[in-house]
């Protein structure tokens, strides 16, 4: 058995305040006990359990099988789309700062040179 994939699933469960028998309700074909086995490394989990536990949590296989640190896999480069509309992030940084403050000019034009940067 595979102990990392019981420790990824537990830790993504975990961090998301998911109880277990509320995950399995959430799958709806498992059961509390099941999920408990995975968790504990007691049990195989089924590949389709597998799919739906990255498709459940927005994570990559590869982070449950333990081939990367990052939940987004290994050459995904997750961007949020916020990020990718730069007119729509700027119109929201303007918003954010009271133009009459010189400190809140010059802090709204790093955080823009940030984004920018980001961009790249």
């Amino acid at each position: 058995m595979n102990k990392v994939i019981g420790q990824r699933l537990k830790a993504l469960r975990e961090n998301t305040k998911v109880s277990q028998a509320k995950l399995a309700k959430a799958n709806g074909n498992m059961v509390q006990s099941a999920v408990n086995r995975y968790e504990n490394s007691q049990s195989e989990v089924p590949s389709d359990i597998l799919l739906w536990y990255a498709d459940y949590f927005d994570v990559s296989l590869d982070y449950i099988y333990g081939r990367c640190d990052s939940p987004q896999g290994k050459l995904y480069d997750f961007q949020p789309k916020v990020w990718q509309d730069n007119e729509q992030m700027q119109a929201f940084v303007e918003m954010c700062f009271d133009p009459s403050s010189p400190a809140n000019a010059r802090l709204k034009e790093t955080l823009l040179n940030m984004l920018k940067e980001q961009q790249k």
